[in-house]
């Protein structure tokens, strides 16, 4: 079978691992790593995103006249914020995958490859 064939549509399978594979990997360094790298940026990252939303629903709340103060127009500052928090959101959205693409795809492709064997 050529590398033609290959690009043509047939399957291309990997070595499927046994449970205690699955069992070994994760208690490896590569996995241990992936994992620390993975919550350095999801745990902060919810955190700030939490923080923030409660900030804005409390002055919502408890501030009303600074959330109705006048921007431009008839644009007040809970407009502004309110609409930020979807921005924040595509934001986060944006870092995340950034970061997954620089840091996490290629340690999970690794351990991958190790766990299961390079694609035949």
């Amino acid at each position: 079978m050529t590398t033609a064939d290959l690009s043509e549509g047939a399957p291309q399978k990997r070595h499927a691992p046994d449970a205690q594979a699955f069992v070994d990997m994760q208690a490896s360094p590569e996995f241990q790593e992936l994992r620390h790298r993975l919550r350095s940026f999801v745990f902060p990252m919810t955190a700030f995103f939490l923080a923030w939303y409660a900030a804005y629903v409390l002055l919502a709340t408890y501030a009303p006249e600074f959330m109705a103060t006048k921007v431009i127009g008839n644009i007040n500052l809970g407009i502004i914020l309110g609409l930020g928090q979807f921005v924040t959101t595509f934001v986060i959205t944006a870092l995340y995958v950034k970061f997954a693409n620089r840091e996490l795809d290629p340690r999970s492709a690794a351990i991958r490859d190790e766990l299961e064997g390079p694609l035949k």
